[in-house]
């Protein structure tokens, strides 16, 4: 306990994070009953926003792709929420399991390529995690670690390629690229869920986890970079790298000359930290990452969803606005999408930031 107590004032966590109900018990009662209504209340509860912001039918839905890494029972979660909303029978559906804190942007990439050859489609993507079903109850620190951490959370959001929407729409994909550093078996094995001594199941968080964090990036902007920087700042990068004397310093390009936004992953205080110092960015850049962090906590492939509400709930999403979206996970995985605002993007009714906006920022103190 003095452990976790430690890691929770210095997490950047504020203290009006959700846990689910069964986690308030004494003793908690983690069990698969109460990980299933503790699925129901969020990815329905995300559904139901989206199908009253949107007023979309459900029976238009063509795709569905659902991702929760750590919980997965039969029937799977997008099959829950075709009997739910009884969705049609020729709907194409997937359940992506087991793919970390990255899989939100991993589902926009399927769902992207579905739509490029099933036109006219409505597809929606539902992003989760599961906190009673990851709970661990053991002494080991380093599985200790996402207990801190993580909290409940999700996220639906609708893509279309149908041309009537075009004006309806909030944002374009611009770009989605991914990374995948698997064949490292150090990036391999930096969030690994096994049992301890005792055989409690739990995710076991490695030091490495930065140092993996910050090789991913470096390759996934090997990618990225030409697509978004403009030439003036590719040569500059260039002839920095050139007279760079310290060749063991990251030298990364200027990317605030390619996005006017940047929604990191809130995987905790030291990643939003790690990727501000790596990639320079200043402490506004970072604002809807620590804030998530601060009022939401880490929920997961969710977590990029809530910055985006949150630049949404402070008007600051113009049209023409490019934002980076980065997310990033056990695997090794780094996924970068780039979206850029059709509108001025206004906050829905059902933004989650509605109720508490205007108390943020705040000041974090550790």
């Amino acid at each position: 306990m003095k452990f976790q107590n430690i890691i929770l004032s210095r997490s950047g966590l504020g203290e009006e994070t959700y846990l689910p109900p069964a986690l308030h018990a004494i003793p908690a009662q983690p069990s698969i009953t109460t990980a299933r209504e503790e699925a129901e209340e969020v990815i329905f509860g995300a559904l139901d926003n989206l199908f009253h912001s949107t007023a979309l039918n459900p029976q238009g839905i063509g795709i569905l792709v659902v991702n929760c890494s750590i919980f997965n029972p039969t029937p799977s979660f997008s099959s829950m929420i075709i009997s739910k909303y009884n969705l049609p029978e020729n709907v194409k559906s997937f359940n992506l399991s087991g793919m970390g804190c990255s899989a939100g942007v991993i589902s926009v990439h399927l769902a992207q390529q579905m739509l490029k050859v099933h036109p006219n489609t409505y597809a929606v993507v539902v992003s989760s995690e599961n906190i009673t079903g990851n709970w661990y109850t053991g002494a080991k620190k380093s599985m200790l670690i996402p207990n801190c951490l993580f909290r409940t959370g999700g996220a639906a959001v609708l893509l279309s390629n149908k041309p009537g929407d075009k004006h309806q729409a909030k944002y374009k994909l611009m770009h989605l690229i991914r990374t995948h550093i698997g064949p490292n078996q150090t990036a391999y094995n930096c969030a690994y869920q096994q049992e301890d001594d005792a055989g409690n199941i739990g995710v076991t968080l490695s030091k490495e986890l930065m140092a993996v964090a910050v090789a991913a990036l470096k390759v996934n902007i090997i990618t990225l970079g030409p697509l978004v920087l403009p030439i003036s700042e590719r040569v500059l990068y260039l002839a920095r790298k050139l007279i760079n004397s310290d060749k063991n310093k990251l030298c990364l390009p200027d990317f605030k000359m390619a996005f006017d936004h940047f929604c990191i992953h809130a995987g905790g205080r030291a990643v939003i930290e790690e990727m501000e110092k790596n990639l320079r960015l200043k402490k506004e850049d970072v604002e809807p990452s620590r804030m998530t962090l601060h009022r939401f906590g880490n929920t997961s492939s969710s977590s990029t969803w809530y910055e985006l509400a949150y630049l949404e709930a402070k008007g600051r999403m113009k049209k023409g606005d490019r934002v980076w979206q980065m997310g990033f996970g056990s695997g090794f995985k780094l996924n970068s999408a780039v979206w850029e605002a059709v509108r001025n993007v206004n906050p829905s009714v059902h933004n989650p930031w509605n109720d508490c906006v205007d108390k943020y920022p705040v000041e974090i103190i550790y």
